[in-house]
């Protein structure tokens, strides 16, 4: 996400047009002679952006399609993949014996005592 708004806010946070010349630009310019900012290179850095975005979403939508041609993507099975797949349970968080809360004896003092 942060490539994407980096690339359009490119043409609206680059240096003024004071920078276009890099012979005449002022010391406080980044990059003189290169990019300056303007309506029009806001548009250009946006048409540039969303058409590598559309145009990643196609490239990794057929490759997918093609792979899952030879090798299916989307497992055949429901629930249970570490098991299915690989034979053997992760992060299995699920207690194996219930919990019994131990009953503490209002006798016994919460703190041992030593003797010294």
């Amino acid at each position: 996400m942060g490539g994407f708004i980096g690339s359009i806010l490119l043409g609206a946070i680059a240096d003024g047009s004071e920078c276009a010349d890099a012979a005449t630009a002022p010391g406080y310019c980044v990059n003189p002679g290169t990019i300056t900012r303007s309506g029009e290179q806001l548009g250009k850095q946006l048409v540039a952006t969303i058409f590598c975005a559309v145009y990643s979403f196609v490239v990794t939508y057929v490759l997918l399609k093609a792979i899952d041609l030879v090798i299916p993507v989307r497992p055949q099975v429901e629930g249970a993949l570490d098991l299915h797949e690989h034979g053997e349970t992760a992060y299995n968080h699920t207690p194996t014996k219930a919990y019994v809360p131990e009953v503490k004896d209002e006798a016994k003092p919460a703190i041992a005592e030593v003797n010294v």
